[in-house]
């Protein structure tokens, strides 16, 4: 069995905090190839650190802000450029096709009207319903953060391995069951001790820490105020370019 490799190509907030690329993770094993998220920065990310866009077998969207779903129409027009002909499946809330659609056609006029050479397949999760993806499970949680459609934490399972993610949520007791018995949990850490709503920050974090037993917690879509708290914070904290390996 080869190892499972999660690639951290962004682990910063909305507005680029620190420098950082918006969230994104790439998924690696079994030959296969997925992306976690996908915000505006992420192609740029993807060529930085040297993960190939023509390989991406699909993406999971935890939720329909810019800085998590915005490189979607990127990665589409990079596939159409590239002249791709695999699928390409994309798994995420109800509303995605037409969140992306009009995404695509306010940054690129008419894109949505050409026709490519390869189908983009969409998939819509639904609270606790596994959905096989590939050679994953995932399982979608309801969590709260307001994004105009159902946000959620994703809990993926591959390998005998689970990569559980938090999307953006204020605290609730569904992060608890997305993190149980995960090898590794990607969470949310926007702030430091400064209560935002729709955010977690990890001072609230710290507080819930025992009923998270995952087996390795690390933070990300941090803000500066949080980024300046780092020496002060006993969790591991992610990086972009940072490779997880399980």
């Amino acid at each position: 069995m080869n190892p499972i490799r999660l690639t951290i190509l962004g682990s910063g907030d909305l507005l680029g905090s620190g420098g950082r690329f918006q969230t994104c993770f790439a998924l690696d094993a079994e030959n296969t190839h997925y992306l976690i998220d996908c915000g505006a920065s992420s192609l740029i990310a993807m060529k930085r650190f040297g993960v190939d866009p023509a390989s991406i077998d699909g993406l999971l969207v935890s939720h329909l802000h810019g800085d998590h779903f915005g490189g979607l129409p990127f990665l589409i027009l990079e596939a159409q450029f590239g002249r791709r002909t695999r699928d390409l499946t994309v798994c995420g809330p109800a509303g995605i096709v037409e969140r992306t659609n009009a995404a695509m056609e306010v940054l690129f006029p008419g894109s949505t009207k050409v026709e490519r050479k390869f189908r983009t397949s969409f998939v819509e999760f639904a609270d606790r319903q596994a959905l096989h993806v590939g050679p994953l499970e995932v399982t979608p949680f309801e969590v709260v953060h307001a994004s105009g459609a159902t946000p959620y934490a994703l809990r993926i399972a591959m390998g005998g391995k689970v990569i559980a993610y938090s999307g953006d949520t204020q605290w609730t007791e569904s992060l608890g069951a997305v993190a149980q018995d995960a090898d590794v949990f990607v969470c949310e850490a926007y702030t430091f001790d400064k209560a935002i709503r729709y955010h977690l920050d990890f001072a609230t974090l710290a507080t819930h820490r025992s009923e998270l037993t995952c087996k390795r917690l690390i933070l990300t879509h941090m803000s500066e105020n949080m980024m300046t708290n780092l020496p002060q914070v006993d969790v591991e904290a992610a990086s972009d370019g940072m490779v997880i390996t399980l």
